[in-house]
């Protein structure tokens, strides 16, 4: 069982941690290009799309378990109908994008609080970054699909030649073409269809004979497509009171001043770092959940969760070890401003207190997405969004951008908290289901 975890986590692992470094050299070369708010525009512009974005990542994770179970019980022609109606609501969805891109950037502009200057500049990265979007959505689809397919190995290949091609044209436009912020942009949107197109490629190669399943009415059928949209609207959802927290966070950063707000998304940043490592195993969670369910497979189910509950507290204590003793040389490689690291100095052991609270709650979610009972994960997720705005006006006046950290760390407690009670009895459930 262990090999079997492995051998989902480690690729997905890769992966994920690809995206927060990748953020962090887009970080690295703004604060090449410019001062303080330069780094604070990039932090606005990709909380923005962190935010639209990861609102339609319930196209993954719906995706993914779905896809598990009927990968479980063998169904080849439902795991292809499954992957058609998902690439058919990300296009719709990308499509609605494209055309209110300039109300959308607008009203975001408006939400987010910043600088003159700095507003100015991510409203320039905005506008470019937004013709990516068919092709990040796409790709949630399309890697949710594979892994439910018990496959993470092609997202991780994609991933790593993504990250490539963003870093060097990014690099190219800013440095060789001297397009500033909008360079940034520009490159990520080149590589998000380059990756695209990679998957689309590697699925027609080694899934030919799914793909040969693949029927259109199928896909509309309307029982499955309920099922379908049913599961992701909770999903959705979740991600919803997910994306709102970590959006507002940087909004609400803005307030305090461009220096602050920078090293805000710094620390975050090392937040990203141990989400994305974590996920690799909530990943393997979401792909052995859904196929041991589909299999009706009881004991793999038990014996899976028990070692991923070891793997993920392992996670957590290697970087709450790395947190506390080689924190400021990992902040220096992508600032070398003394005042942010000064500033991060002051903050860091918020950070710290992250991995402590939050593994338990990212595991939950990988087991509950491979079951589809997402129903819980939408519940637990909005009250835990109630208590961060009632920390953060609560604590505001008194505590400054340390109130702002107590109420990012509640949301978290709360969260962990919740799901322990509406998850109780949860196993015996699921195993009930299995059995029957």
């Amino acid at each position: 069982m262990n090999k079997a975890i492995l051998r989902l986590a480690v690729p997905n692992i890769v992966s994920n941690v690809t995206i927060p470094l990748l953020g962090m050299i887009d970080i690295a070369i703004a604060g090449r290009i410019g001062d303080d708010a330069t780094i604070g525009a990039l932090a606005i512009g990709t909380a923005i799309f962190n935010f639209i974005y990861w609102n339609f990542a319930f196209l993954r994770m719906g995706t993914s378990g779905l896809a598990a179970q009927a990968y479980g019980a063998d169904d080849k022609r439902e795991c292809a109908s499954i992957l058609g109606r998902s690439m058919l609501v990300a296009f719709g969805i990308a499509l609605l994008l494209l055309l209110f891109n300039r109300p959308i950037g607008t009203l975001a502009m408006k939400i987010m609080e910043g600088s003159e200057g700095v507003m100015t500049l991510a409203a320039e990265y905005f506008f470019v970054r937004i013709w990516a979007a068919p092709a990040a959505i796409g790709i949630f689809s399309l890697h949710g699909w594979l892994t439910g397919m018990q496959d993470a190995t092609t997202p991780m290949v994609v991933s790593i030649l993504n990250n490539l091609i963003n870093v060097g044209a990014s690099l190219w436009f800013v440095f060789g073409m001297d397009m500033g912020v909008a360079g940034i942009a520009l490159g990520t949107v080149v590589a998000q269809y380059a990756a695209l197109l990679i998957t689309l490629i590697f699925i027609s190669v080694r899934y030919k004979a799914y793909l040969r399943e693949m029927s259109l009415r199928e896909c509309l059928n309307m029982e499955p497509l309920v099922r379908f949209f049913r599961i992701n609207s909770d999903a959705f959802l979740r991600t919803l009171c997910v994306c709102t927290v970590y959006t507002c966070f940087t909004a609400f950063s803005a307030r305090f001043g461009d220096t602050i707000l920078a090293t805000n998304e710094l620390l975050m940043n090392l937040f990203m770092l141990f989400s994305y490592m974590l996920d690799g195993f909530c990943y393997a969670a979401e792909s052995l959940t859904g196929r041991f369910i589909g299999e009706r497979n009881r004991e793999a189910f038990r014996r899976c969760v028990r070692l991923l509950l070891v793997w993920c507290a392992v996670v957590a204590a290697i970087y709450i070890v790395a947190y506390i003793f080689w924190w400021e040389p990992i902040l220096s490689l992508f600032t070398s401003s003394p005042t942010i690291m000064a500033c991060a100095g002051e903050y860091i052991w918020w950070i710290i207190m992250v991995p402590l609270v939050g593994f338990i709650p990212f595991l939950i979610d990988g087991i509950l997405i491979g079951a589809t009972k997402t129903r819980i994960m939408r519940n637990t997720t909005f009250w835990a969004l109630v208590a961060f705005f009632v920390l953060y006006f609560a604590l505001r006046g008194v505590l400054g951008n340390r109130g702002l950290w107590v109420a990012f760390i509640g949301f978290i407690v709360v969260r962990f908290v919740l799901m322990l009670v509406a998850t109780k009895g949860m196993n015996t459930e699921l195993l009930m289901r299995i059995e029957n």
